[in-house]
């Protein structure tokens, strides 16, 4: 059987190693561009993540950046401005230039909400720069933690756009106050991580990036060893609940469960709950 690193050996911008049982840590690895993103990694962002989503050998992923300077600088606007991206070329009328960007833009949303959709949890542990796409894809994240020299910004207005890859309409939704999310928004300010912390955006500041990663690994080892159909299920079931009324994710739940309360997993983990000794869970 093939290693974790022969199995995701095929990614050009993202490492990938397995530093616990049932842990994939995926770095963004541009440093020397500050890891920003051009098309060809966000298309392999999608790729990756929908196979970590389909792997039985992985239950928790955390998601990093290469390099000491930057999680992401966001997008690499002088590789978008280059392609056509930003300002399709051509002799086309608006309706034909606008449906071509609205594809293009409809296909990198669905990149980045890979992270979203992978039904592990993702647990990101940003530092240094991250600002715009990386706001996008952390929002993604079930689980956020930074170092504390973090410095986040949502900077699409400073670059005459609207975010429209994700975070006006996951960021709402993720911290306790629309009106700091409108003010941040609206005036690509900086904002640092003792902030991010007191609005609710990550749940952890640490002192360093190698300490953020070590918490973030930490995390997501304590979570891989717990049923992955319970944790599977509580993400997809917190996820829903986010989304809809308080009556369809209570309908949505019973559902769910009336499928998963099947497993055996109930039984090894009440079971070794009174024989005071650690479960073990099937691959799922």
């Amino acid at each position: 059987m093939a290693s974790f690193t022969e199995q995701y050996s095929s990614y050009k911008f993202f490492l990938t190693s397995s530093p616990a049982p049932y842990v994939a840590h995926i770095e963004i690895n541009r440093p020397a561009k500050l890891n920003a993103f051009k098309e060809a990694m966000w298309l392999e962002l999608r790729q990756l993540f929908n196979q970590l989503s389909a792997d039985p050998d992985v239950r928790a992923v955390v998601l990093s950046g290469a390099g000491d300077k930057a999680f992401t600088a966001g997008l690499d606007v002088t590789e978008a401005s280059q392609n056509g991206l930003l300002n399709p070329e051509g002799n086309l009328d608006g309706a034909r230039k606008a449906a071509r960007l609205r594809r293009h833009i409809a296909e990198f949303q669905e990149c980045i909400s890979a992270v979203e959709k992978c039904e592990k949890p993702v647990i990101a542990a940003m530092h240094g720069i991250s600002i715009g796409l990386a706001i996008d894809i952390s929002c993604c994240a079930d689980v956020r933690i930074c170092a504390a020299d973090t410095r986040f910004a949502v900077k699409e207005v400073d670059i005459g756009l609207a975010a429209d890859i994700g975070t006006l309409a996951r960021l709402p939704k993720a911290v306790g106050s629309f009106s700091w999310v409108k003010e941040i928004a609206l005036s690509a300010r900086d904002f640092g991580a003792e902030e991010a912390l007191r609005v609710g955006f990550v749940s952890q500041v640490c002192e360093s990036k190698q300490k953020a990663v070590e918490a973030a690994v930490k995390m997501a080892a304590f979570i891989a060893g717990k049923s992955p159909v319970a944790v599977q299920g509580t993400k997809e079931v917190l996820n829903h609940s986010r989304d809809h009324a308080v009556e369809e994710s209570l309908r949505y739940v019973g559902i769910w469960n009336a499928a998963a309360l099947q497993t055996n997993d109930v039984q090894a983990a009440l079971l070794s709950g009174m024989q005071k000794r650690k479960p073990t869970f099937e691959k799922l």
